[in-house]
């Protein structure tokens, strides 16, 4: 079967794009509609730049693909529900699809550097490599086989149609034109408020969360951050390096929590490794690195907590709706 490029991909979601020219940067009084389309269609270009690179297996470019993935379901969840029409259900359903051929093979990734970093060439070390090598390979196969099947390319032929014109975008009750009209800023300033006033009521029990109620902060943390990171454009002023400060402590907490999460998905994935032994699984249990990693992680969040910065209405300089 012939192998679909980037490029034949990409040229599929163009034709969408040149019927809406859109500004090139975000401005706060822009209207939430045209900020939407910025930014889903920033993310989905990124995706799509990596096709090519994952498939050929290069871990970079897996890493960056997952990175784009998650910005772009992020976005989706910062607009609703402004876009939570009939279709999002499906195009939601198909980006988590995706989401999780792509997890398997960078958990694996994560874990062998973890391994080879902490180890050497220790033969003993080299033989159990082999076993995450041969997983890693497996899984490598299968994602390919994903990117270059039908399914992946309706995804990217559905999600660019419905980012440009899906039924979110027509519906005409007031409360659709109201949320489409929306400035930006005000929008944003709501939004990151509700966020960051979950986020640091769950991070205040860091300390007794078990991994699964730690890896659902950590998806809380990174759906704020990746949002903030989204909105760059409007954080150009330099009023606003408070808020830049307070993005620097978000990235330090996810940092944290994110190398908790590669820990207890690396016991995980060792677990199922036919042959590894118990030693696979016991690299990835360290007592220390965990409470330290807490702490750091604590100490971040203390600090957002005290500054708060979402919880007013200064987000953006204020300006009227563009037309």
């Amino acid at each position: 079967m012939a192998r679909p490029s980037t490029t034949s991909t990409a040229a599929r979601v163009a034709p969408a794009a040149r019927r809406n020219a859109l500004p090139g940067r975000l401005s706060p009084g822009m209207a939430c509609d045209t900020a939407f389309r910025i930014i889903a269609r920033r993310h989905l270009a990124a995706v799509l730049a990596q096709h090519d690179g994952t498939c050929r297996g290069d871990p970079d470019a897996l890493h960056q693909i997952r990175i784009a993935l998650t910005h772009l379901r992020t976005a989706i969840r910062f607009f609703s529900p402004m876009i939570d029409d009939a279709l999002r259900p499906t195009i939601w359903t198909e980006l988590k699809w995706l989401n999780s051929q792509l997890g398997m093979v960078r958990d694996l990734d994560v874990a062998i550097e973890r391994v080879v970093a902490e180890s050497g060439d220790e033969l003993a070390v080299i033989a159990e490599l082999q076993h995450w090598d041969e997983k890693r390979t497996e899984s490598h196969r299968e994602l390919a086989r994903a990117l270059q099947s039908p399914r992946y390319r309706r995804l990217v032929e559905q999600t660019s149609a419905w980012i440009e014109s899906g039924p979110w975008s027509t519906r005409r009750s007031k409360e659709a034109i109201r949320l489409r009209r929306c400035t930006l800023a005000d929008h944003a300033a709501q939004r990151l408020a509700e966020w960051e006033t979950t986020l640091l009521k769950k991070a205040r029990k860091l300390r007794k969360l078990d991994v699964e109620k730690r890896h659902k902060l950590r998806l809380l943390n990174k759906r704020m951050t990746y949002s903030i990171e989204s909105l760059q454009d409007l954080f150009a002023d330099e009023s606003l390096t408070k808020q830049k400060a307070i993005l620097k402590k978000l990235r330090q907490a996810q940092r944290s929590l994110g190398q908790l999460n590669d820990d207890a998905r690396g016991q995980a994935l060792a677990a199922s490794l036919d042959g590894a032994g118990q030693e696979a699984g016991a690299r990835f249990l360290n007592r220390k690195r965990e409470k330290k990693l807490l702490r750091k992680a604590s100490a971040a969040y203390r600090k957002l907590d005290k500054a708060k910065p979402f919880r007013s209405s200064d987000l953006a300089p204020r300006s009227e709706p563009e037309a």
